[in-house]
């Protein structure tokens, strides 16, 4: 069985306070976008686990998928499995590959098994696994609040639009990204702001962590002020960074600054 675990990107991303479990609530909108790994699950006489693409760091126990199938195999008793992994999402990067990856698993593992569980209940076992994890189950344009674990599907698209995602390879651990920021509640609705056009969003729709990542690594901000001079109608580093996209309303001649670009295409 094959799946594709898919990116996301924020539109928008405001801490607006720390909780008492040392997490943090936001608000943003989370869309999901066609750039992918490639996962397959097989029954198996063994549990194994391998990857390729690019290299992810720690031992397989820590990585979301092995701890999805451990997650389930402790609940339903599952049998074996056969993983491979093609790892083409940037770690570290703000776009949920790892998150993807996890939810995926689970979702696969519901098929493979015959487990037949709702996703409200897939989303359960999501959350265990990571704050971003279950809006991937469902894996559709949604308002995220708490710690991620609150998504409300908003009828939003994009379709048409151009988006071009660079990766500038810094990897920002998210202690660190939220040790740099002072949460600060919005004083407006982010769900209606995205009903605007993407044309009257700079400036608007802004990202808490953007300003003081781009003060420790300001080549992230160079690359923001490339996408806009190659006419990005809308441009923003995504999540805890460090990836930035820019929205265009066609294919644009970008240079590819840096090779900083890791995937173009139309929504």
């Amino acid at each position: 069985m094959i799946s594709f675990p898919n990116a996301k990107i924020n539109l928008g991303l405001f801490v607006t306070g720390k909780r008492k479990d040392g997490f943090h609530n936001i608000e943003s909108i989370f869309f999901p976008i066609p750039f992918c790994d490639i996962l397959e699950i097989n029954h198996s006489s063994k549990t194994t686990f391998e990857s390729s693409g690019l290299n992810i760091p720690g031992k397989k126990e820590e990585n979301l998928i092995f701890k999805a199938y451990k997650a389930f195999r402790k609940d339903f008793n599952l049998d074996p499995v056969q993983i491979i992994l093609h790892k083409q999402i940037p770690m570290g990067a703000g776009l949920g590959g790892g998150s993807a990856d996890g939810a995926f698993t689970l979702r696969m593992l519901n098929d493979l098994f015959d487990l037949y569980l709702e996703d409200d209940l897939i989303e359960v076992y999501a959350s265990d696994l990571g704050s971003d994890c279950p809006f991937f189950v469902s894996n559709k344009p949604a308002f995220v609040s708490g710690r991620g674990e609150n998504i409300e599907h908003i009828d939003l698209s994009l379709e048409g639009y151009y988006l071009v995602l660079m990766n500038p390879g810094i990897h920002i651990s998210t202690p660190k990204a939220y040790s740099l920021i002072t949460p600060e509640k919005i004083d407006f609705s982010l769900k209606e702001l995205v009903k605007e056009k993407p044309e009257n969003w700079k400036g608007r729709l802004t990202n808490s962590f953007e300003t003081p990542i781009v003060k420790e690594y300001p080549i992230i901000g160079e690359a923001i002020n490339h996408l806009y001079e190659q006419n990005a109608i809308y441009a923003s580093m995504t999540g805890s960074g460090s990836s930035i996209y820019g929205l265009f309303q066609s294919k644009p001649e970008i240079h590819k600054f840096n090779e900083f670009v890791v995937w173009e295409g139309k929504l």
